[in-house]
């Protein structure tokens, strides 16, 4: 095995749980519930339009030949996304402003903002990799000199300056707010407090799993996200306006935080599974319902098992989801 490969493997091995004390975890949940409040809240239509199998999977395959961390990956994918609806957005105004002016000039904007958002998508998504590097404190950053060669190589040749000028413009898109919660924040917060509430299962063994589970998610969002609003709804075919509805819990980490533990402790042991999800919802105050259905959802896209969720009701307000957690309703 090669140094990188070790590193990698060493830095989940030594992933520690138990460390931090009761008062800090209380205070960085409370944070990350009011965070994921305000995510889903603000979910617009187009949010999850980039998180595409391709996308991810590009990105995931760059980390891991950069030896990234996971929560890199995860950060660049979002901050990718971010920063794509932001941009299809921009082409959508321009387009309407053509659409009702009828000017030339305008045409001409849009046709340019669109053809340059193809043309420089993949320097746009390596800049985001590299903003992303930039965020973790357990690897080295990613140099500009690695990004430029690893460009050269797929044929694409940039200079230092325009490898900057596309960070400044990541940046300057998204207000310089990079650095917000991952999925895996979420899990790796609840399984701190599921040991200091005494869950039998091990957070350490949970924690590999859940890092599995969530790269799957990732690379099939599309397809378990369109299972769980089929199931939620109770249809096959769903109208565009369930599904607009439905974006909200696309957007609702803490959700999916739950519905990845859940899963992962049904593959650790099934016998406990019911413990965790109980734990689970004492601690969000999501119903035990959207748990079970979201491990469901997970597990038939993973393994193909059924949890014992799967013969309980189907919970009717995931559909237009508005999570309250236990953490945001003691403020």
């Amino acid at each position: 095995m090669d140094g990188p490969a070790k590193l990698r493997l060493a830095s989940l091995s030594d992933f520690q749980f138990g460390a931090v004390s009761t008062e800090t975890i209380e205070d960085a949940l409370l944070h990350l519930a009011q965070q994921n409040e305000r995510a889903v809240q603000e979910a617009a239509g187009r949010m999850g339009s980039f998180r595409e199998t391709r996308i991810v999977e590009f990105i995931f395959l760059l980390s891991e030949q950069w030896c990234l961390e996971k929560s890199v990956s995860y950060q660049a994918v979002e901050i990718l996304e971010r920063f794509m609806v932001k941009q299809a957005e921009n082409i959508c105004r321009q387009a309407a402003i053509q659409l009702r002016d009828k000017e030339k000039t305008e045409f001409q904007n849009w046709r340019a903002l669109k053809e340059q958002l193809f043309n420089k998508f993949i320097l746009r998504l390596v800049s985001c990799v590299q903003l992303a590097s930039k965020l973790s404190f357990h690897y080295n950053i990613i140099s500009n000199v690695t990004v430029l060669n690893f460009l050269q190589a797929l044929g694409y040749l940039y200079t230092k300056e325009e490898l900057l000028e596309s960070e400044l413009d990541i940046l300057k898109s998204l207000n310089f707010q990079i650095n917000l919660p991952t999925p895996l924040a979420y899990v790796e917060m609840l399984l701190e407090v599921l040991g200091y509430n005494g869950c039998s299962v091990s957070a350490t063994q949970l924690h590999a799993t859940c890092l599995t589970l969530l790269d799957l998610v990732y690379l099939l969002h599309e397809s378990i996200y369109e299972s769980l609003l089929r199931a939620s709804i109770e249809n096959s075919t769903p109208s565009q306006l369930q599904g607009e509805k439905f974006i909200s819990v696309k957007e609702d980490f803490m959700l999916l935080a739950v519905g990845i533990i859940a899963a992962s402790a049904f593959i650790q042991n099934h016998e406990c599974w019911s413990q965790v999800v109980g734990h689970l919802q004492s601690i969000t105050g999501i119903a035990l319902e959207s748990i079970a259905e979201f491990s469901y959802a997970i597990l038939t896209h993973s393994v193909g098992a059924k949890t014992p969720g799967r013969q309980q009701p189907v919970p009717p307000h995931l559909a237009a989801r508005a999570p309250r957690t236990a953490a945001s309703s003691n403020t």
